[in-house]
């Protein structure tokens, strides 16, 4: 197939089932994850052609530092180190760390397909990057619920969530991510945290803006949509005030005085509480299901 550049076209097709997500509600289409169950061959091809890509990817160094998902020796706990660090030195200055953690829409469903393969195209070899281009046209998918199916319909977008090649290929589509030398850029996936820090709170709101101005250019460019309503907006300080209002094309970024990112809770002054109290509540509700067993 690689001497070919071709992908069979019945490798193509997907069954789309949807996962829950946890704490939604169940009437909505949002509050569901789809997951594509594709034939066991495609799956297995998706494998050996991952570790040819990985080693041109990095030969390229296509993929950047500041993106921690999906890579080897790479984990949420290196990123959450990042993070954490940053806000630590802050406060240990009496600085304002104004951050946003910006939530994307259908991460892997709204991959744009031509943006993808002029990425591809800069750093593969004709026959990888020709073979890529056969995987991601004249895909099909249904949907099945229990027992009923849908009808079938192509896929014009997006790389399938649950193959094993869409992480490597959501990665190589966002590895331009704009980066300042005034803000901290950090991402695991599609969970990107932006961090601007400064003894003055209204430079560290308007640094922060900035960057946000030009990543909001770069996701237009690249047909990339922000859930602005569903981003977060806190400032990290010992302080009482905090930093000023930032948006995100003209809207508003909802603020919190705490977050929860890739699991870790982290409140406006780093004291931990929230993430104590959440691990204790989440300990007690799996003891209360182990007690008939004791």
């Amino acid at each position: 197939m690689l001497r070919l550049s071709y992908f069979p076209l019945t490798w193509k097709f997907s069954e789309i089932i949807l996962i829950p997500k946890p704490n939604k509600p169940p009437d909505k289409v949002t509050s569901y994850r789809p997951i594509s169950l594709l034939p066991t061959l495609s799956k297995v091809f998706e494998k050996i052609l991952l570790k040819r890509l990985i080693p041109l990817a990095i030969l390229a160094n296509i993929i950047p530092d500041t993106q921690f998902g999906f890579r080897p020796n790479h984990s949420t706990i290196h990123q959450l180190h990042r993070v954490v660090d940053t806000i630590s030195s802050s406060l240990e200055k009496k600085h304002y760390c104004a951050a946003v953690f910006l939530d994307v829409a259908q991460v892997f469903d709204r991959v744009w397909f031509e943006g993808l393969l002029f990425k591809l195209k800069k750093f593969l070899p004709a026959p990888y990057y020709l073979l890529i281009k056969s995987y991601l046209s004249d895909r099909t998918f249904i949907v099945r619920q229990n027992s009923c199916y849908s009808n079938y319909f192509d896929i014009l977008a997006g790389v399938p969530q649950g193959s094993d090649i869409a992480p490597f290929l959501y990665n190589i589509f966002t590895h331009d991510i704009p980066k300042t030398s005034y803000t901290e850029l950090g991402s695991y996936a599609d969970d990107t945290a932006i961090l601007a820090t400064n003894e003055n709170l209204i430079i560290a709101s308007n640094m922060l803006q900035r960057h946000l101005n030009i990543i909001h250019l770069w996701t237009k460019r690249w047909k990339i949509k922000i859930n602005e309503t569903k981003s977060s907006f806190i400032t990290f300080t010992l302080n009482k005030k905090t930093c000023p209002q930032i948006t995100m094309n003209n809207i508003p970024i909802p603020i919190y005085t705490q977050i929860k990112y890739l699991g870790l809770t982290l409140d406006s002054k780093l004291t931990w509480n929230p993430h104590i109290v959440d691990k204790r509540k989440a300990l007690n509700s799996r003891l209360h299901l182990l007690r008939p067993l004791l």
